[in-house]
């Protein structure tokens, strides 16, 4: 029995069977043509096009029924690429100039252009190169007359496992029968992790040689919430997994009636349960779910979903569609967390070199205030739709805090004149997800209506630990000692200035992490939408008291472990049935 590691990037187990993708593209036989054969060639090149884009709108149209609108953007941008002259006249230079067959000049056109963004090490780069390979592979696909594929006639559960995945070959997938996938390329922000997350598909990139090392129809389990690929497991561990897959889905059924009721401690003090979301269409599963609102809308999904920049109207429309279909629960939204791992570094002439510590989140809006006031703009003109809330991400001096607000006003301003209705009152908040803004809470406490705790990023910035690296994952660790200290300092912050205080990151949604949340005084977790159900049962089976028991001893300790092992036995013996659906290993 061998374990294969990856990055999780959508969580969930599945037991199934794989089949093998063969990821390592075909080359194209260079065929000299001669000049009475470069009409045909052309001709054969206009209908791949077209039939190409026949087959990407059927796609789009499809995956905007299952996933949302906003998702399937991903799409259109392909259609874009297709109908941009800049990337088909090559195409067509070369057929002529050369003399080549079009095979040959599809394939080495759109490989070059794939090759200047994956020989970068930004990850950013990476989903544009996904992007220009699924193109080729659709033109060839077209070119060559094949039909068909290894997933074209499955009968039982499968597990895919290719070098890397297009989008478009993702939101293609049987769904009958593909229950998850697994590649050895791909990152946390590539829009093929995307598409599985909207797809609620377990998935696993990153995973080294995973096609060199697996076997077609090899009985594998995928583990989405560790990132492990387990081959040939043993009868124990298969039973293990069988039994969990059985538990998560008895405790669905359960669950639906613990959506219903209210998350109160039992001593009677509310812990509010909203969502992180980043597309419209997830809110009717939080809520479904028991959340109470959103807690994090990630807006920057606007601009990765597409290759064009959204106007004002098209965050106008994402932002009245959430409004509209929480029927009165609050939406709290975050101004675009752009750079680093995402999108502003494709679109930069000298991209910088190390983006995480660069010009990203609130900084890449004040350096480009125009789209940022365009946000701004689409903010306000939906706040009074209903109850909303405005936070400002990875904010580091007061000055970058009063600088967004300073804009926030201006645009108000224009509002004003312009007679433009918007919530004069609407809470304006920030994140706190860097030491600096936690050491100086005091001070930001004075400016600010609420705090978001980010956990993703303060434990980052706290360790030095890039937590998209799997080579260092074992060192990015939300119970370090140092990380709670910072917390609580937050928290503490919050309540002598008696502003709101909520934490949105990952973390938020484990039960042993939420109890020691709750004991340091936070009220508000803002979760994924299938993390509700599970803390909703911690909340109902604790008191206040306990939870800050727990807080203080765990504050006590000098080291990560005895943390991490002491709020897991502490949750185990509160509610036991929270870990019983858990994944093996995932309790130690």
């Amino acid at each position: 029995m061998v374990t294969l590691e990856g990055i999780p990037v959508s969580p969930g187990i599945a037991v199934g069977r794989v089949v093998l993708m063969d990821d390592h593209r075909r080359k194209a036989r260079l065929q000299p043509i001669t000049v009475q054969e470069v009409d045909d060639q052309l001709q054969r090149l206009e209908e791949a096009r077209q039939a190409s884009l026949a087959d990407l709108h059927r796609v789009h149209s499809e995956a905007a029924k299952e996933m949302g609108p906003e998702t399937a953007k991903v799409f259109l941008f392909h259609i874009g690429m297709l109908n941009d002259r800049s990337l088909i006249d090559p195409i067509e230079s070369m057929i002529r100039d050369q003399l080549v067959n079009v095979e040959f000049a599809v394939q080495q056109v759109l490989s070059d252009l794939a090759a200047v963004f994956g020989a970068k090490t930004d990850t950013a780069f990476s989903t544009k190169t996904d992007d220009i390979n699924d193109l080729a592979d659709r033109l060839l696909a077209e070119l060559r007359g094949e039909q068909g594929s290894p997933l074209d006639h499955l009968t039982s559960p499968t597990i895919v496992v290719a070098q890397d995945l297009t989008p478009s070959q993702t939101a293609g997938f049987d769904r009958e029968h593909v229950i998850g996938f697994v590649t050895e390329l791909g990152g946390r922000t590539s829009h093929t992790a995307i598409v599985a997350n909207a797809l609620s598909l377990p998935a696993i990139v990153g995973a080294g040689n995973a096609t060199d090392t697996v076997q077609h129809d090899q009985l594998v389990v995928l583990d989405g919430d560790r990132g492990w690929l387990i081959l040939d497991p043993d009868q124990e561990t298969l039973e293990h997994y069988h039994g969990l897959v059985e538990q998560r889905r008895v405790h669905a059924l359960s669950n639906e009636d613990l959506n219903k009721e209210p998350s109160v401690t039992r001593d009677g003090v509310a812990i509010s349960l909203v969502g992180n979301i980043e597309f419209p269409s997830e809110i009717e599963r939080m809520q479904r779910l028991g959340g109470e609102g959103v807690g994090l809308y990630r807006t920057e999904f606007l601009f990765l979903a597409s290759d064009t920049e959204p106007t004002e109207g098209d965050h106008f429309a994402a932002y009245s569609e959430c409004v509209q279909r929480l029927k009165g629960q609050p939406l709290t939204l975050r101004t675009v967390d752009l750079g680093a791992d995402k999108y502003t570094q494709a679109r930069t002439m000298i991209p910088e070199r190390n983006p995480f510590l660069g010009q990203r989140s609130i900084r890449y809006c004040l350096a480009n205030p125009a789209m940022f006031k365009r946000q701004l703009r689409a903010v306000l003109r939906a706040s009074v739709l209903g109850p909303m809330r405005l936070m400002f991400p990875l904010v580091t001096t007061l000055a970058e805090l009063k600088h967004a607000k300073m804009l926030l006003r201006d645009v108000m301003e224009d509002l004003d004149e312009e007679g433009v209705a918007y919530d004069r009152s609407i809470q304006v908040g920030m994140m706190v997800e860097v030491p600096s803004a936690a050491l100086m809470a005091e001070s930001f406490a004075r400016e600010v209506d609420f705090f978001s705790i980010g956990t993703n990023d303060l434990v980052q910035y706290t360790l030095a630990v890039d937590r998209t690296n799997e080579r260092v994952a074992s060192l990015y660790q939300p119970c370090h000692p140092a990380v709670l200290k910072l917390i609580r300092q937050v928290v503490r912050a919050a309540r002598n200035a008696k502003i709101g205080v909520s934490c949105c990151g990952e973390s938020a949604g484990e039960v042993e992490y939420a109890l020691l949340l709750i004991g340091m005084g936070v009220r508000t977790l803002s979760v994924t939408s299938g993390s509700i159900p599970r803390i909703k049962r911690l909340v109902r089976s604790v008191s206040i008291e306990q939870c800050e028991r727990v807080a203080r001893k765990v504050l006590t300790f000098d080291s990560d472990a005895e943390v991490a092992a002491y709020l897991r036995d502490r949750a185990r013996k509160i509610v036991p049935e929270a870990f019983e659906g858990r994944a093996l290993g995932a309790g130690g």
